[in-house]
């Protein structure tokens, strides 16, 4: 969640039980040091080298680096004719990064001249995340995007009774997986997942393609559950074979979360009894 999104103190959504009221618009930015390295590489090339980045949350997106211009290998970067305008920075110019026979279009921007309220940008730049073949924190490879000081995600066990139970187009019901010891794992902002020890699974499951990457639990893997009679529920369990420490506690457990699928079918997950 961070500070910006969600239900977040500077988010537009902020909540209502607080003895503070602030005062300005309603689309927030706030920036603040990242205290560590941060390095982008691409084409085996270093591009990004900081230590003195910067985090700029923003209503409702996640937190973007932005990094002094000295901290920019200006010999990968080529001018490109782009602009953008956002009404809470200013007016945005673009440049490409280029090393041998590898472009990427529009990787990095900057505002030359930010709006009034935001004078803190110039001479900062930005290098969209997906543009750059590796992040390094410190000396970390990292993924999906930088951790956000204000997330944490704490794993507990607890002896809650969950029930995950596929319900069909013609209302027929199956009961994917059942608990009475699985984990749960709260992450500011988000749902809380509940993470089941795979032998509570009621189901048998075949391993997924699909992999997802978060940067506090590392990379999760998906599975197939097979279903009497031949149907196949694609990608409903994920688990992480090797989670990050601060997660360590989830490796192995499955997950699923409920919801409508593509099929028309959907996915109920009850906890005690109440929607989870």
């Amino acid at each position: 969640m961070g500070l910006t999104r969600t239900d977040g103190p500077l988010s537009p959504y902020a909540p209502a039980t607080v003895n503070y009221a602030l005062d300005g618009p309603p689309h927030r930015l706030l920036l603040h040091p990242f205290a560590r390295r941060v390095r982008a590489e691409f084409a085996g090339r270093t591009v990004l080298d900081t230590r003195g980045g910067f985090l700029l949350h923003e209503s409702n997106l996640l937190p973007v680096l932005y990094v002094p211009e000295a901290d920019l290998d200006h010999d990968a970067l080529v001018a490109s004719g782009h602009t953008t305008h956002c009404p809470f920075k200013g007016d945005a110019t673009y440049r490409s990064l280029r090393v041998g026979d590898r472009t990427a279009e529009n990787a990095v921007w900057t505002y030359p001249e930010p709006v009034a309220r935001a004078p803190w940008l110039r001479g900062l730049a930005a290098l969209y995340w997906n543009a750059a073949d590796a992040w390094y924190d410190e000396d970390e490879q990292v993924f999906a995007h930088l951790t956000d000081p204000y997330t944490r995600v704490d794993v507990r066990p607890t002896r809650r009774h969950v029930v995950v139970t596929h319900v069909a187009t013609d209302g027929l019901r199956t009961v994917l997986a059942e608990s009475r010891a699985p984990w749960v794992l709260s992450e500011t902002g988000l749902p809380n997942r509940w993470y089941l020890p795979p032998a509570d699974v009621a189901v048998p499951t075949t391993a997924g393609e699909l992999r997802t990457r978060c940067p506090y639990k590392g990379e999760a893997h998906y599975e197939h559950a097979e279903l009497p009679g031949g149907t196949r529920l694609a990608d409903v369990f994920w688990h992480y074979p090797d989670p990050l420490p601060e997660s360590a506690r989830i490796a192995g457990l499955r997950a699923t979360a409920g919801g409508s699928r593509d099929d028309g079918s959907r996915i109920e997950l009850t906890v005690d009894g109440e929607p989870g």
